[in-house]
C-alpha cells in the first residue's frame, strides 16, 4: 500500500493562536458561571463558537488556509463575542474581554493594523448592539466608550506583541540558532508563555485579582521546572499620590509591606525616568531599595510600569543567584510588565465604569423624583383645582348664571395654563428639536416655553459656530444643565431674567448662565447640601463630569448667580483642562 501523505505541521504562530483561542473560550463560561450570568442561550452561543474553532483547527491541520479565512474568522469572532455579551448582561456582562479574541487572531496573522481594524469593528458593533437593546439615549455611549476604549488599548498592545512575535518567528525560520542566541524550541516556548500570561491577565477585570495574578504568573514563567522558585522575592509597587506603596508582594517582611518610596532615586528612579528595566547588584546600598530588607541579599531587577509619559509603578524581582536574570528572563519579565500594565488599565477602566454606572443610576433616580415633584406641584394641583371649580360652577348655575359663567371662564384659563405646563414638561423630558435642529434651536424653544408658562425671561446669546464642534450627545447634556440652572433660578433665586451664553475658544466650549436673582452663599449651601430636598447643583456637577467638563458656580447674596461650564472638544484640550483647571 502506498504511504498516506502526512498533514503539514502547524506553524508556531498557529499553535499560539489556537492555544489562546481555546484557553479564552474555556474561560468565558467559567467567568459567566461564577458571576451568575450563565444561561441556555449563552451556552448555545459558546458551543457554536467552540464548534467554529474546532472546524478552523481541523482546516489548518489539513493545510487548507486561504487568505480570506482569517478575516472571516475575525468577523465571526466579533459577532459571537457581541452575542455572548448581550446574553450575559450587556453593560454588566463579565465577558467584554471576549472582544479581544478577534483582534488577537487578526493581529497574529497580519499585525497591529489588522488587530486595530478588527477591534474597531468590535467597538462599532458594541455601540450598535447597546443602542438597539437599551433605550437610554446617546449618553449611554459615554460609559460604553470606557468599556471599548480599554479593548482598543489592549488590541493595540496585543497587535504590537503579535508583530514582534511574527518577526521573531520569521527570523527563527531564516537564521541559524546560534545567531539568534537561543534555540527555536526555547524561543517558541517563550512566546507561548508570553501569550499564556497575556490571556490569563486579560481574562479578569478585577483590579485586586490582577495585582495578585501578575506576580504569581511572573514567578511561574521564570521557573524552568514549572513550579515557582522559593527563593524569588517580588513586589508590585504602585503610585499612591506622590509615593510608591506595596500593592502586592511575595516573601516580603511585614515591615516591608508598610514601606513607601518616593521613586525618584536609585535603580527605581532611573527605571521610571528612562522607561527601561534596571538592575542593582547591591540593594542594601541603594538609596531607596535599602528600605526593603527582603531584597538586601538579592540581585534585583526593576521593571517600570508606564504608559506614554505617565508612570504607574514598578515591578521588583530579587534572587540570590547573581546571574539569575539572564537575557531570556529579562525579556520575559519586560513583556509581563507590558501585559500587566494593560491588564491594570483595563481593570481600572472597568472599575471607573462601574462607578459611572452607579452615578448614572442615581441621576436617573433623581430625575424620576424631580418628575414626580413637578407633577405633584404643577399639573396635579391644577387639575384638582379645576375639579373643585367645575363643581362650584355647577352649583352656581342653579342660582346665579352670570357668576357661573365667570367661574367657567376661570376654569378655562386654568386648564389652558395646565396644558402649557404639561407641554413644557414633555418638552424638557425629550426635546425632539435638539435631535433635529441642534442645541441653539432647543434652547430658544426652551426660553419661549418658560416665557409662556412661567413669565420668566430667558435670553439666549450664541456665538456663531460655537456649537457645531460639540457632539450631539454632549449637546444633550449641556441642554439639561441649562434647564436645571434655569429652574433653580426661577424656583429658588426668584430671578426675572436669565442669560445663557454659548461660545468656543481654543478647542473648548464654554457655557455661561447668569441671573439677576437673590443669590446665595455657595460655601454654606455646599456644606449642608445633603440635607436639602433638591439636588440641582449635584445634578449639574455630575452631568458636567459625564462630558469631561468642569463647572464653577459664583454667587453673591442680593446680586445674582453666575455658572460657568467648560467642555473640551479634543483629547488635548481635555488634558489641558484637567491640568490647568477652569480659570477666568
Amino acid at each position: 500500500m502506498p504511504r498516506q501523505r502526512p498533514w503539514p505541521p502547524l506553524a508556531p504562530v498557529d499553535w499560539i493562536l489556537l492555544t489562546v483561542r481555546w484557553s479564552s473560550l474555556a474561560a468565558l463560561p467559567v467567568a459567566a458561571g461564577l458571576t451568575g450570568h450563565l444561561s441556555l442561550g449563552l451556552v448555545l452561543v459558546l458551543a457554536g463558537w467552540a464548534a467554529l474553532t474546532l472546524g478552523i483547527s481541523l482546516a489548518w491541520a489539513s493545510g487548507w488556509r486561504p487568505a480570506w479565512l482569517i478575516w472571516a474568522l475575525a468577523v465571526a469572532d466579533v459577532s459571537f463575542a457581541l452575542a455572548a455579551i448581550a446574553l450575559s448582561g450587556l453593560l454588566g456582562s463579565p465577558l467584554w474581554a471576549a472582544l479581544l479574541i478577534g483582534p488577537v487572531s487578526a493581529g497574529l496573522a497580519y499585525g497591529m493594523v489588522a488587530a486595530l481594524t478588527v477591534a474597531g469593528l468590535g467597538v462599532i458593533g458594541s455601540a450598535v448592539v447597546t443602542l438597539s437593546l437599551i433605550s437610554a439615549g446617546p449618553w449611554i455611549l459615554i460609559p460604553l466608550g470606557l468599556y471599548t476604549g480599554c479593548l482598543m488599548l489592549g488590541s493595540a498592545c496585543l497587535g504590537w506583541l503579535a508583530d514582534e512575535t511574527r518577526s521573531v518567528a520569521q527570523a527563527g525560520g531564516g537564521q541559524p540558532a546560534r545567531e539568534l542566541g537561543r534555540s527555536p524550541a526555547r524561543e517558541n516556548e517563550r512566546i507561548r508563555t508570553v501569550f499564556r500570561l497575556a490571556s490569563e491577565l486579560n481574562a479578569t477585570l478585577s483590579y485586586e485579582r490582577v495585582l495578585e495574578m501578575a506576580l504569581d504568573l511572573s514567578a511561574s514563567a521564570l521557573s524552568d521546572s514549572g513550579s515557582a522558585d522559593e527563593r524569588l522575592v517580588s513586589a508590585l509597587l504602585l503610585f499612591d499620590g506622590d509615593h510608591l506603596r506595596v500593592a502586592s508582594a511575595r516573601r516580603l517582611t511585614h515591615s516591608d509591606m508598610r514601606v513607601t518610596l518616593p521613586g525618584e532615586a536609585g535603580v527605581i528612579g532611573q527605571a521610571l525616568q528612562s522607561g527601561d528595566p534596571g538592575e542593582c547588584e547591591e540593594p542594601a546600598r541603594d538609596v531607596e531599595l535599602q528600605r526593603l530588607v527582603a531584597f538586601h541579599n538579592c540581585m534585583t531587577l526593576c521593571i517600570p510600569l508606564a504608559a506614554g509619559l505617565e508612570a504607574y509603578g514598578a515591578f521588583l524581582f530579587g534572587h540570590p543567584e547573581k546571574n539569575y536574570f539572564n537575557q531570556d528572563r529579562r525579556e520575559l519579565l519586560d513583556a509581563v510588565g507590558h501585559q500587566a500594565m494593560v491588564a491594570l488599565q483595563n481593570a481600572q477602566l472597568y472599575r471607573d465604569l462601574e462607578q459611572e454606572k452607579e452615578r448614572i443610576t442615581e441621576i436617573q433616580e433623581e430625575a424620576r423624583k424631580k418628575l414626580a415633584r413637578d407633577l405633584h406641584d404643577g399639573p396635579t394641583q391644577s387639575i384638582a383645582a379645576i375639579a373643585m371649580r367645575i363643581n362650584f360652577a355647577r352649583r352656581l348655575m342653579e342660582r346665579d348664571a352670570k357668576a357661573a359663567s365667570d367661574e367657567l371662564y376661570k376654569v378655562e384659563n386654568l386648564a389652558r395654563r395646565t396644558t402649557k405646563e404639561i407641554r413644557h414638561m414633555l418638552f424638557t423630558l425629550r426635546p425632539l428639536i435638539l435631535e433635529s435642529q441642534g442645541l441653539v434651536a432647543a434652547l430658544n424653544q426652551l426660553a419661549e416655553k418658560i416665557r409662556e408658562t412661567h413669565a420668566q425671561n430667558v435670553i439666549i446669546e450664541s456665538q456663531p459656530g460655537s456649537v457645531e464642534q460639540l457632539e450631539i450627545g454632549k449637546q444633550g447634556v449641556v441642554f439639561y444643565i441649562v434647564e436645571e440652572a434655569v429652574n433653580n433660578a426661577r424656583k429658588h433665586a426668584e430671578a426675572r431674567h436669565v442669560w445663557v451664553r454659548l461660545k468656543s475658544k481654543d478647542d473648548l466650549f464654554f457655557l455661561e448662565i447668569q441671573d439677576d436673582g437673590v443669590g446665595f452663599n455657595v460655601g454654606a449651601v455646599d456644606a449642608h447640601y445633603e440635607q436639602r430636598g433638591s439636588l440641582g447643583m449635584v445634578n449639574m456637577r455630575e452631568r458636567t463630569e459625564l462630558i469631561n467638563g468642569m463647572l464653577r458656580i459664583e454667587s453673591t447674596e442680593g446680586v445674582g448667580t453666575r455658572i460657568l461650564v467648560a467642555v473640551p472638544l479634543t483629547e488635548e484640550s481635555a488634558e489641558r483642562l484637567q491640568r490647568t483647571g477652569l480659570a477666568g
